[in-house]
């Protein structure tokens, strides 16, 4: 159930972090959905290896989804930075 609940969480991570971080990251919105995908993933590794928080318990865990939008923040701003035109 960790891995089904962490794609969920990074379609919604996404695009709530699309919210948090508007740009010109490029690709719309289903690069961010992608991109929040894997950064829920990293977000979930951050808690799981770093943290120590454990890995998903619940749809409802408030840890999970910082990790997850977190994740998906990091990852967005790492992939608007690799794509940006200087």
């Amino acid at each position: 159930m960790g891995i089904l609940t962490w794609i969920i969480f990074g379609l919604l991570a996404g695009a709530i972090a699309k919210m948090i971080m508007p740009g010109n990251q490029g690709g719309g919105w289903l690069i961010t959905i992608i991109l929040g995908i894997i950064g829920a993933f990293v977000g979930g590794a951050i808690g799981v290896y770093v943290l120590h928080w454990g890995d998903v318990t619940s749809f409802w865990n408030p840890r999970s989804w910082i990790l997850a939008i977190g994740g998906a923040l990091i990852v967005l701003w790492i992939y608007g930075m690799a794509t940006r035109k200087s």
